[in-house]
C-alpha cells in the first residue's frame, strides 16, 4: 500500500500529452517606441487569478505557452506609464493567438511618484491565499517573525506563542516553501531570532489543495525570505538598532550574481539582544490561593547564513542547490516566587516559594536541498527535491525551590535541582511534482516521503551539598520516530466563461513509535505506536458573476498529528509547584475546512469561513493529584471544536498621497469534551480583531505610516478566555543616494497594551492570569543596496511565473 501510494500517483500520468494555447504581441509605448522589459501579466477570468507572467524583450515583444482553453484578461505595466488592460481574451485549446501591437495611453506620470506607485502593497488577496509583505509595511523595521505575524491579516499569536489562523489552532510553517519541523518553544525561539530585515512575505494558505501536505489543521504559513532577482552582482546592507527596556541589534549582508548559466546568492546575519516576560498568576484550588509572579530576563546572540546555486543546465533544465542554517546562544534567567495561603484567609500567607532559574541554551539548525526543475514551456513540468535538516537543542537549567516564612526572612525548606534536556532532530524528504496541460485544464499529481526522528533527553538531578545526582525516576529519553508516504492528484479546468473548478485528493500513511525508556524498570512503558491511512479530498469552484464580482467555493479536509513536544510524559517544571507535562496517548485531530469568498472590483475581499475539528488537541490547565498547591499545562484531545469565522480586508486610497488598508477578522469559537469526574470543557467565545494602516507621503521625500489593531476577548487553548489588547505603531521613512540607502525610524506599542489578560476554570483549578513582554521598542534601521539592480532579470522562471504555477495550478 505505501508503495502504491508513494509511486502510482506520478507514474499514472508520467505519458500524458496535450496541446495547450499561447500568446504573444508587442507592447509599445505611447508614442509608439518599444516597451522593453514591460511587466505583463495575464489573469484567469473566472477567479481573477494571476495565471502566468513574462517581461517584454528589448523589440517590445513577448510570448506566453502553456495556457489552457479559457477565458482571460491581460494587464501591461511600464514605468512612467498608467497601466494597460486587454479584457476578454478567449483561447481554445491549442490556439496561438496573436494581439498584435498594445500601447500605453500618452497620460504621463512622474517619474519619482511612478517609483511610488510601483512599490508592494502591504496585502496581496489572491484565490487560495493571502499575501503579508513585509516591506510593504514600514513598521517592520527593528521587529522578528512572531511579532510580525501578530499584525498578519487573519493571524493572532497567543500568550504562548501559539500561532492560530482564522481562529483556527495547528498552522504549519514553512521556510521557502520547506516545512519547518519545530513546534512549541523550539518554533517559538526560531521565529524570536528570525529578523524582519531577512523577511520579504508571509504567505498565508487557510485551505490548501492536494498538492500540500494535509497537516496543520489551520492550514500553512509560507515564510518566504529575501532573493535577488536581478542580473548581474548585486547586494544589500543592512543594520538594525531597536530599545526598548532593554536593547537589541541585528546586521546583514546579503549578495547574489546572475548570468545566463547561473545564479548564486548568499545572505548572512549577526543579531544580539535582550528581553523580558513577566506574567502574573492567582490561582484557587483546594481550598488554596496561590499568589504567582514569574519575571523572566533573557539575553542571546545568534547567526545565520543562506547560500545556493542554481545551474541554467539547458532552457527547460535547472539543477540548484541551497543549504541554510542558523544558531542561537541564550542566556535565560526566571524569578518565580508563589505566595501560598487559606483561601478563606488570602491575607495570612502560610509560606512562599521562590525559584530563580537559569538556564544556558544552544539551538542550532543547518538545513540542505537539492532540486531539479523541468519545463517545457508548453505546460508540462517536473520539480524533485531532496532534503535534509538537523535541529538540535542543548539546554542546561537550574532550579533551587526555598521555601520561606510568611516574612521571606526564614528560609524553612532548600530543594535544588538541575535539568539537562538536549534534543535532536533529523528529518528527511524526498518531493516530486508533475504538472501537464489535460483535456482544456491543468493536471497535477506527485509523491512525498518524509522521515522524522527526534531524540529527547530529560535528566532530573537532585543537587546535594553541591553535587548533582540523577534522580532516575523523574528522568527519562524519549525517541519519536514519524514516516509519512503520500501521493496526490489535482485537476483544474474552466467550465464556460465564468465558471473554474477544481477538485484533487491525497493520501497519506503514517507510521509513528513513540518510546519512553525509563531508568526504573518498574517505570518502564510500552511504545506508544500509530500506525493509519487517512484520505484528504479538496475540491474548489469559482464563479465570475460580473466583471467585478467574483465568488469561490472551497472545502479540504486536514490533520494535525501530535508530535515529540506534546507525546513526552515528562515533568518540565517552572518551580517545584508549577510544571507542564506532555501526554503520549493523544490522538491525531481532523478537521473538514469550509470556506465561501467574494471579491469586489478586484480589491475587496471577503471570506466565511467555517470549521469542525474531532479530537482537537489543545492545552489545558489543571491541579496536580498528590501535591494539593501544584497546577500544570498538558495536551488533551477534546471531543470537538467548532468554529464560525469571517475576514474582510479593503485597500482604499482616502486621497492622493493617502493609501489606508483595513482588515476585521472576526469569529464564534464552541470547545466540547468530557474527561470525566467533573473535569469538563463547554465554552463558547466571540472574538475579533481590526487591523489598519495608513501610509502618508510627506514633503522632502518622507513617507509616514501609522498602524495599529484591536483584539477582542476570546479563547486560547481549550480553556483560557482572555480579554481585549490593542496596540498603536509609527513609522518613518526616507530614501537617500538615489534611493539606493532606505532609512527608517519606528516607534511599536506607543503606549504598551499589547500584553494578555485572562483566567481560565478546569477542574477544580481557577486561575486569572496577565503577561507582558518587550513589545513597546522604538528602532532604527538602515540598508543599502549595490549593484546592478536596475537590470531586470530575465531568469528562467520569474516570481510571478512562479506565483502563477502555484495559482494556475489547482
Amino acid at each position: 500500500m505505501r508503495l502504491l501510494i508513494t509511486l502510482s500517483f506520478v507514474s499514472a500520468f508520467w505519458n500524458i500529452h496535450a496541446q495547450s494555447a499561447g500568446l504573444r504581441g508587442q507592447i509599445r509605448d505611447a508614442g509608439g517606441s518599444p516597451a522593453a522589459f514591460a511587466n505583463i501579466i495575464l489573469y484567469n477570468a473566472a477567479d481573477s487569478s494571476l495565471y502566468k507572467a513574462a517581461a517584454s524583450d528589448e523589440a517590445g515583444l513577448f510570448a506566453m505557452q502553456g495556457i489552457a482553453a479559457g477565458n482571460y484578461y491581460l494587464k501591461a505595466t511600464y514605468v512612467g506609464a498608467p497601466d494597460l488592460w486587454k479584457p476578454d481574451i478567449q483561447l481554445a485549446a491549442g490556439q496561438q493567438l496573436d494581439l498584435g501591437q498594445l500601447a500605453f495611453s500618452s497620460s504621463i506620470i512622474d517619474l519619482k511618484e511612478a517609483t511610488v506607485t510601483a512599490s508592494r502593497v502591504m496585502v496581496e488577496v489572491k484565490p487560495d491565499r493571502t499575501i503579508f509583505n513585509v516591506e510593504g509595511t514600514i513598521n517592520s523595521a527593528g521587529s522578528d517573525a512572531i511579532n510580525l505575524l501578530r499584525k498578519a491579516p487573519g493571524v493572532t499569536v497567543d500568550n504562548n506563542d501559539n500561532i492560530n489562523v482564522l481562529g483556527r489552532s495547528g498552522v504549519l510553517l514553512y521556510v521557502d516553501g520547506k516545512r519547518l519541523p519545530l513546534t512549541g518553544q523550539d518554533l517559538s525561539n526560531y521565529l524570536q531570532n528570525l529578523p524582519a530585515e531577512q523577511i520579504d512575505r508571509f504567505e498565508i494558505i487557510t485551505n490548501p489543495g492536494a498538492r500540500y501536505e494535509a497537516e496543520g489543521n489551520a492550514g500553512i504559513i509560507d515564510i518566504r525570505l529575501k532573493k535577488d532577482k536581478n542580473l548581474g552582482a548585486n547586494g544589500t546592507v543592512n543594520t538594525t538598532y531597536s530599545q526598548g527596556r532593554y536593547a537589541r541589534s541585528n546586521a546583514g549582508a546579503s549578495g547574489n550574481y546572475r548570468n545566463k548559466a547561473l545564479n548564486a546568492f548568499a545572505t548572512a546575519g549577526l543579531a544580539e539582544g535582550s528581553g523580558y516576560n513577566d506574567m502574573d498568576f492567582l490561582s484557587f484550588q483546594n481550598g488554596l490561593q496561590l499568589d504567582e509572579v514569574m519575571k523572566n530576563r533573557n539575553k542571546w546572540q545568534n547567526y545565520n547564513y543562506r547560500a545556493g546555486v542554481d545551474f541554467f543546465l539547458a532552457d527547460q533544465h535547472t539543477l540548484g542547490i541551497l543549504a541554510g542554517g542558523m544558531q542561537t546562544d541564550g542566556d535565560y534567567r526566571t524569578f518565580n516566587r508563589i505566595a501560598i495561603s487559606d483561601q478563606l484567609t488570602p491575607m495570612a500567607i502560610d509560606s512562599i516559594l521562590v525559584a530563580n532559574n537559569s538556564d544556558d541554551n544552544r539551538r542550532r539548525n543547518n538545513t540542505v536541498n537539492l532540486n531539479y526543475q523541468f519545463d517545457n514551456k508548453k505546460g508540462r513540468s517536473l520539480n524533485i527535491d531532496l532534503d535534509y535538516g538537523r535541529y538540535e537543542n542543548d539546554s542546561r537549567r537550574l532550579q533551587p525551590n526555598r521555601y520561606y516564612d510568611a516574612e521571606e526572612k526564614v528560609l524553612l525548606t532548600e530543594i535544588i535541582n538541575s535539568f539537562d534536556t538536549p534534543t535532536d532532530i533529523d528529518i528527511y524528504t524526498f518531493n516530486i511534482d508533475y504538472e501537464e496541460e489535460l483535456w482544456g485544464g491543468k493536471l497535477t499529481a506527485g509523491s512525498k516521503l518524509s522521515r522524522v526522528v527526534s531524540d529527547n533527553s530529560f535528566l532530573f538531578f537532585d543537587v546535594l551539598n553541591g553535587s548533582p545526582e540523577r534522580n532516575n525516576r523523574k528522568s527519562n529519553l524519549f525517541k519519536y520516530e514519524e514516516n509519512v508516504y503520500a501521493g496526490y492528484v489535482s485537476y483544474a479546468h474552466s467550465l464556460g466563461k465564468k465558471w473554474n473548478l477544481s477538485a484533487g485528493l491525497r493520501a497519506e500513511q503514517t507510521d509513528a513509535t513513540g518510546n519512553l525508556q525509563a531508568f526504573l524498570p518498574e517505570l518502564q512503558e510500552p511504545p506508544v505506536e500509530l500506525d493509519y491511512l487517512n484520505w484528504f479530498p479538496s475540491v474548489g469552484i469559482t464563479w465570475q458573476a460580473s466583471p467585478q464580482n467574483t465568488l469561490s467555493l472551497n472545502y479540504g479536509r486536514r490533520i494535525n498529528r501530535p508530535d515529540y513536544n506534546v507525546l513526552n510524559p515528562f515533568n518540565n517544571q517552572a518551580s517545584q509547584l508549577s510544571y507542564e507535562k506532555g501526554n503520549p496517548f493523544l490522538r491525531p485531530e481532523i478537521v473538514n475546512n469550509l470556506e465561501l469568498g467574494y471579491t469586489l472590483a478586484y480589491r475587496y475581499n471577503f471570506k466565511l469561513a467555517y470549521s469542525r475539528t474531532a479530537d482537537q488537541i489543545t492545552r489545558l490547565i489543571a491541579p496536580d493529584e498528590e501535591d494539593p498547591r501544584a497546577g500544570f499545562i498538558t495536551w488533551a484531545n477534546l471531543a470537538e471544536q467548532t468554529i464560525l469565522s469571517f475576514n474582510a480586508s479593503a485597500p482604499v486610497q482616502v486621497v492622493k498621497g493617502w493609501d489606508a488598508y483595513f482588515n476585521l477578522s472576526a469569529s464564534y469559537l464552541d470547545n466540547q469534551a468530557d474527561f470525566g469526574e467533573g473535569a469538563v470543557v463547554d465554552l463558547q467565545a466571540f472574538t475579533y480583531s481590526i487591523y489598519q494602516q495608513h501610509t502618508i507621503s510627506l514633503p522632502a521625500g518622507f513617507k509616514g505610516e501609522v498602524s495599529g489593531y484591536y483584539s477582542g476577548p476570546g479563547i486560547w487553548g481549550g480553556v483560557f478566555e482572555y480579554e481585549s489588547n490593542w496596540s498603536l505603531n509609527l513609522g518613518l521613512q526616507r530614501k537617500f543616494l538615489q534611493e539606493r540607502l532606505n532609512v527608517r525610524f519606528t516607534v511599536n506599542d506607543i503606549f504598551y497594551q499589547t500584553g494578555w489578560d485572562g483566567q481560565s476554570t478546569f477542574a477544580g483549578l481557577t486561575s486569572y492570569g496577565s503577561g507582558r513582554w518587550d513589545s513597546r521598542r522604538a528602532s532604527l534601521s538602515l540598508s543599502y543596496n549595490f549593484g546592478n539592480e536596475n537590470v531586470k532579470s530575465r531568469r528562467r522562471k520569474t516570481g510571478l511565473e512562479e506565483e502563477a504555477g502555484r495559482v494556475g495550478g489547482e
